[in-house]
């Protein structure tokens, strides 16, 4: 009841929810015509866009959430239990979503059939891949059926890093998390300047530094006045691509803990509602790719007053039906697996 009661006074929902309809406001214009320049983020700093700013914040809280998920119940059963009944049900049915009502919408039903895959399609899915499915939107920009999708498996891979260091008790030792966090932060720059591939890399940094503010947060003051110094900085440091992700990694995860966690009465109804952004994340994409199929010719901003109610529409239908019945499940009896002390220390 205690933890329920918690849940209740943050803003964690509210601004998973807002990170999903900023990572649709940015996909519209690029799907209208190609062309992100019109993005908000990209029209004021021609450095990083919305949606993939949306998507680094959205693993920062993720970090934050997830190491404390381990530390309040560090048994690696419970744990991957917890894990893939929020992950996988509303994933798979949104792929089965997209295979067989989309994917025919956005093709010649009969040759889309007859080219479908049934076995590429399961695998893709068991392994949390972007749909596997013939040709759709042929000619359109961006033909693809979710491209949202495939940041799912490394939000899922991230799981893994928990449950992994967890077992093995570096969560209890926080300096290990820390230090594993700047070894990655050192190989991204070390891309940077050696011009090497380490894409592999960038979302987990930002999950790492989340897991960071978690472990450190004793030793982290929260203050109205640090957070809005920390937004300047970041705001000032988005005019350059690298200094924008180390900028955003630091003091963008600041802010963005210090506005999750702080009470707000004026928010504590809205903070009582279900959280909808998985699936408005997971069916923003086909939505607006559907409308522009449909009605070509649509300006990015219609594009987005329509798409977003539609998808948070969508995303509350996946938590009634699909993600709410799943977590149930979380409260059956687990088999013990591998108990591991609680609480972290230095």
């Amino acid at each position: 009841m205690a933890a329920a009661r918690q849940e209740r006074h943050n803003n964690f929902n509210l601004l998973r929810l807002v990170l999903a309809l900023c990572v649709i406001l940015s996909h519209s214009p690029e799907l209208t015509d190609g062309d992100n320049h019109r993005e908000p983020l990209m029209m004021l700093f021609d450095s990083i866009p919305l949606g993939f700013m949306a998507v680094d914040a959205f693993f920062m809280l993720s970090g934050y959430l997830i190491v404390q998920s381990w530390d309040t119940a560090p048994r690696a059963g419970v744990f991957l239990k917890k894990r893939m009944l929020r992950i996988y049900p509303g994933f798979l049915v949104a792929s089965v979503v997209c295979a067989l009502v989309v994917g025919p919408l956005g093709a010649d039903p009969a040759r889309y059939f007859a080219a479908f895959d049934v076995g590429a399609f399961t695998t893709g899915a068991l392994l949390l891949q972007s749909p596997q499915v013939p040709p759709v939107f042929a000619g359109s920009f961006l033909p693809k059926i979710n491209l949202s999708m495939w940041t799912i498996a490394y939000e899922f891979a991230c799981y893994l890093l928990v449950l992994a260091a967890g077992v093995a008790g570096l969560l209890r030792v926080r300096h290990a998390w820390l230090v594993l966090t700047a070894a990655v932060f050192a190989i991204v720059a070390a891309a940077r300047v050696l011009h090497f591939d380490a894409e592999l890399l960038r979302l987990p940094t930002f999950f790492l530094t989340g897991g960071c503010f978690y472990l450190y947060r004793d030793r982290i003051r929260m203050d109205g006045r640090l957070a809005l110094a920390a937004g300047i900085a970041v705001v000032i440091c988005m005019f350059s691509w690298s200094a924008s992700e180390l900028a955003l990694a630091t003091a963008g995860c600041y802010v963005l803990i210090y506005l999750a966690n702080k009470p707000s009465a004026m928010l504590a109804g809205f903070n009582r509602l279900p959280d909808v952004s998985y699936g408005t994340y997971l069916y923003a994409w086909p939505i607006q790719k559907l409308l522009l199929w449909y009605l070509p010719g649509m300006s990015p901003w219609l594009l987005f007053a329509i798409a977003a109610p539609a998808a948070v529409a969508l995303g509350a239908v996946s938590w009634y039906a699909i993600e709410k019945p799943a977590l149930k499940w979380k409260q059956a009896r687990a088999v013990p697996a591998l108990p591991v002390k609680e609480g972290v220390t230095s």
